[in-house]
């Protein structure tokens, strides 16, 4: 049999895409290979929760890049295709279809499966989840016909679909099992913001319950929810937005180490040394950990990143994955903007005015800046992205006069050395 060359990413995922036009930017001249399981070419997913299901775009525009061009870039991308079975001896890939791929390196950027609900009704019609275009079209067209939506879970997804309902002139309420909202991923001055604005804007919150069963309305179709504070709250739509999971089935198969994602190195190779995965699935070195820990985390630019590496790693020159994560979420009239981890952090200011809708929370550790979130406050921002990308700071006293613009204080402080950050 012949030596198998080329690179095989399983996932058509923004991580993937990225990861074979880096290829291509390296001067990678083998067979790529993209396989994923939606029937579409692959597309951005942050817009499904607003501007797609709000009607302002259609799904063709969301396409990261055209078919002309994987044509021209040799990339063969081979959309609606689900990889059920890999052999790492033979270095082959069998699809659903019974479809064999060959490769030489295999990169795995299969990204993160919904959590579904499982308790009594939850598979009543009108219950839904939003993990791809077909399912925010099919949840657009519910809520078309609708006037009550709940909202399970409080975190991004959840709150930008509430938000984009609301618009619509909706009944909705968010229901979560935990006391703030976006409480694993934003601080508690930012949470207590988005739980006034939210609320302000006629969406009923409902902290610390859960929903334990659906009520059908007698034709298979969602009626209300029951929680577990025996509240009952009657939906013509639920969707569920509990959270993800990352896509690491073909992962264990491969017998690569998995905990919470696929576990890879700072260069975004994993356990077996040869496969290299990125994005959502991908569990990374904690930047702040000093290599002692490791972290998964979902964002757009956090994959691009990752894949950059890890293409870096297939080519034969590493270069390891040192970003800073950022991310941005759209609720009402509302851009939250965050830069960087609040891991460990032992104070923070408030710059600007929450009750003007126009403030920045920024977090610091021994007085170095490690993270900012910004509301409607894109200047901020790109000082705060910028300055953590650089390694300055300034000074937690000095930053909240908001005549003086962050990125000027940045700007006139010493970088940190890497090996102090």
């Amino acid at each position: 049999m012949a030596a198998h060359h080329g690179t095989l990413i399983i996932g058509a995922s923004q991580a993937g895409v990225q990861l074979a036009c880096s290829l291509r930017d390296m001067d990678y001249d083998e067979p790529i290979t993209l396989v994923g399981a939606d029937r579409r070419l692959p597309y951005q997913r942050p817009p499904l929760s607003k501007a797609l299901l709000a009607g302002a775009v259609a799904p063709e525009s969301l396409e990261l890049r055209s078919s002309d061009f994987f044509a021209t870039r040799k990339i063969d991308v081979r959309p609606g295709e689900r990889v059920v079975a890999v052999d790492p001896e033979t270095r082959v890939a069998v699809t659903a279809s019974g479809a064999e791929l060959s490769y030489g390196r295999l990169a795995l950027t299969t990204g993160a499966r919904t959590r579904e609900l499982s308790i009594p009704g939850s598979r009543l019609r009108g219950i839904c989840g939003l993990r791809d275009v077909d399912d925010a079209l099919a949840l657009r067209k519910r809520l078309g016909g609708a006037e009550r939506l709940v909202v399970i879970g409080g975190g991004f997804i959840g709150l930008e679909v509430a938000a984009t309902a609301r618009r619509r002139g909706m009944d909705v309420t968010v229901v979560t099992r935990d006391d703030r909202l976006m409480g694993r991923a934003v601080g508690e001055a930012t949470s207590e913001f988005f739980r006034g604005a939210h609320t302000r804007r006629g969406i009923d919150l409902r902290f610390g319950t859960t929903p334990i069963e659906f009520l059908d309305d007698g034709n298979g179709r969602v009626q209300a929810v029951v929680l577990s504070d025996e509240t009952v709250l009657r939906a013509d739509v639920v969707v569920a937005g509990i959270g993800v999971t990352p896509d690491v089935e073909l992962a264990a198969a491969l017998g690569l180490k998995v905990d919470n994602g696929v576990v890879v190195d700072e260069f975004g190779v994993a356990s077996d040394r040869s496969t290299v995965a990125a994005g959502d699935c991908a569990c990374y070195p904690c930047p702040v950990s000093n290599g002692t820990g490791h972290m998964r985390f979902e964002s757009v630019n956090t994959a691009i990143e990752q894949a950059k590496s890890a293409a870096s790693s297939i080519v034969g020159s590493p270069r390891p994955y040192r970003a800073n994560p950022w991310f941005w979420s759209d609720q009402f009239d509302l851009k939250l903007q965050v830069a960087g981890l609040l891991h460990g952090y032992d104070q923070m200011v408030v710059r600007g005015d929450p009750a003007a809708e126009q403030f920045s929370a920024l977090y610091y550790r021994q007085g170095r800046l490690v993270a900012g979130e910004c509301v409607n406050s894109a200047r901020d921002f790109m000082a705060v992205k910028s300055a953590l990308a650089a390694g300055r700071s300034a000074p937690p006293e000095g930053v909240t006069d908001i005549s003086v613009s962050l990125k000027s204080l940045f700007a006139g402080a010493a970088p940190t050395p890497v090996a102090a950050r």
